[in-house]
């Protein structure tokens, strides 16, 4: 299952990149690209995990960079 989202307020590449390890070494995650210049997350995972993979992608976007929000694209 693929998930697209937008990181309204993201200013830092170095930012996107830790955002981005750190939710591909989330549990039922396949595979997750941010895209700095667009500002998108994508996040391909396991349909029956991906609640649980969003909620925990929502934590670590909000303490690698607190002003940015994540919303559905």
């Amino acid at each position: 299952m693929k998930r697209k989202f937008i990181l309204e307020g993201l200013g830092c590449a170095n930012c996107a990149a830790k955002m981005e390890e750190a939710i591909n070494k989330l549990d039922g995650v396949k595979e997750a690209t941010v895209n700095f210049l667009t500002q998108k997350l994508v996040i391909v995972g396991e349909e029956e995990r991906m609640p649980a993979i969003v909620q925990a992608a929502e934590k670590i976007v909000k303490n690698i960079e607190p002003d940015t929000t994540m919303k559905r694209a």
